[in-house]
């Protein structure tokens, strides 16, 4: 007990915890938007469309720079989104497929870059490796001060636009009807969605930032039909997930953060999946006898 005070009195771990609270609650947050606009995989796609970036950033520079590292992800994060708005707007593709067509070769083009600073660059990949998949163990207080300031932005910018977001992503028609700039909110959606991977990716990892986007609203739509109280809910999720896997991941030895934040997140979505007020099968299954 007295060592896992100590270890919580740490400077660096108290940093890490509350980077991963307020990293946790926006993408909770995000992700109800995401969900609801019926385009939960557009952050499984922004996600996979950072990995070239990052890779391409480590070959022409040869170094491990994570600021270097941000940039070069939302540059390819943002090339991706406006792909997929070009793809659906000058073409008969529906979005999930235009999604899953600049998934495929992002993530491709990624792996290509990442096999060949394997065979190819001289040196230690752990700080490479550590940015890609994850590891809040290894962070410091300046990553976590990034992680939480770009955080908290996009709260702010998501609680300022709540309302106009709300009515552009339920009824486009009447927005437009009222004078609201649909394509605007949608910009700006698309645009928080690649805010909350791009600061997300060191402590979460590239490939299971996307998780972190839609398990939590995915559970708070077994609890409630309401988007305001959807939208907190899914952001506590996201939060409780993202301190106790950062506590399991910087207390254990070398065990990676984002697979543990996911399946934190993971057990809460079954937990509502069966007991869910709203539509919980063991209250459904109540409801019909």
């Amino acid at each position: 007990m007295n060592e896992f005070l100590e270890f919580l009195s740490s400077a660096n771990t108290q940093w890490v915890l509350i980077g991963s609270i307020i990293l946790g609650f926006a993408s909770g947050l995000i992700g109800s938007f995401v969900l609801l606009k019926k385009q939960s995989l557009i952050g499984d796609a922004m996600a996979h469309a950072t990995l070239p970036g990052v890779c391409a950033v480590y070959i022409i520079f040869n170094v491990k720079s994570i600021p270097l590292f941000l940039v070069g992800a939302a540059c390819t994060g943002l090339l991706a989104t406006y792909l997929i708005q070009a793809i659906v707007k000058h073409s008969r593709i529906k979005t999930d497929a235009s999604i899953g067509v600049v998934l495929s070769v992002f993530f491709g083009f990624g792996i290509v870059l990442l096999t060949y600073i394997t065979k190819n660059t001289q040196g230690n990949r752990s700080g490479l490796d550590e940015f890609i998949f994850g590891q809040a163990a290894a962070m410091v207080k300046s990553d976590i001060q990034v992680i939480a300031l770009g955080s908290l932005i996009i709260i702010i910018v998501s609680a300022l636009f709540f309302k106009e977001l709300k009515i552009s992503i339920f009824d486009p028609q009447y927005a437009k009807g009222i004078g609201l700039p649909v394509s605007l909110f949608n910009l700006i959606l698309m645009g928080l969605v690649v805010g909350i991977v791009v600061v997300g990716i060191q402590m979460v990892g590239v490939v299971l930032i996307a998780a972190l986007l839609i398990t939590p609203p995915l559970a708070a739509r077994y609890w409630t039909d309401r988007l305001g109280r959807m939208a907190f809910l899914s952001g506590c999720i996201g939060a409780i997930s993202g301190v106790v896997g950062t506590l399991i991941s910087t207390a254990g030895d070398g065990l990676p953060t984002g697979p543990l934040i996911v399946l934190c997140a993971s057990v809460i979505f079954l937990v509502s999946l069966l007991f869910g007020a709203r539509k919980g099968l063991i209250v459904k299954a109540v409801r019909t006898t």
